[in-house]
Formats: C-alpha cells, structure tokens, sequence
C-alpha cells in the first residue's frame, strides 16, 4: 500500500509530458501558419517532420554526440539546452524538452528561426 501511496504522489508531483503522435491532416491545420515561411510550403513542412520524427512529438534521437527533440528534431548543440551539453549555444532560449509535448508553439518558433539562419537543408 505505501508503494502505491508513493507512486500516486510522484505521479501528482511530477505530471507525464502530454505528448502526440499527429495525423498528417490533423499536423496541417497545427503547422499552417508555417506555409510559406522562408519559402517552405507546407507540404514540405509536412514531409521534413514525417521524416524527422515521424509526427510524433516525444521523438529523441542520439545524432553525433548531440540529441535531437521533438517533431521537428531540434538540437542540443545549438538550439536548446538539455544536461547532456553544458555548453550549448541555445539559440532559441528553450529547454529541449519543451519540444516533448503537445504544444507546439514554441517548436515552430524555434524551428522559423533554425530555417532563419541554416535553410531548410539543416533537416
């Protein structure tokens, strides 16, 4: 019983990451405001997340010495900071597993600003 009690009060303390695995129509009307962004039709947009992360939101991929995160595979090195890498450059001023749940808001600031500065080529 007190193992129970135990896991109830971490599970209240510290509640799951709500993430998703899209549908592709369902993901396009969450990433429309993308259309067009840097030139990127959605489309696009669509099939680079399909092939990143296969539309599902808790994705984490070792790559190099660094991880990526979430649907769009946001980096460690330079993107977000995790404890893996100390010395990350967190270029869009997130933790990286904000880009583990449902919410992809701040995935698609991020990602306008990856596309800013590297082109559609960094994925």
């Amino acid at each position: 019983m007190m193992s129970f009690v135990s896991l109830l009060l971490v599970g209240i303390m510290f509640p799951a990451i709500q993430a998703k695995q899209f549908r592709k129509c369902e993901l396009s009307q969450v990433l429309k405001d993308m259309d067009g962004f840097g030139g990127i039709a959605l489309p696009e947009w669509i099939c680079t997340v399909f092939h990143t992360s296969g539309y599902d939101t808790q994705t984490i991929v070792s790559n190099n010495g660094s991880t990526e995160y979430g649907l769009f595979q946001i980096n460690n090195k330079f993107w977000c900071r995790d404890n893996q890498i100390l010395q990350s450059r967190n270029i869009c001023d997130i933790s990286c597993d904000k880009f583990l749940d449902d919410d992809l808001t701040d995935d698609m600031i991020c990602a306008k600003k990856i596309l800013d500065k590297e082109g559609i080529d960094c994925w």
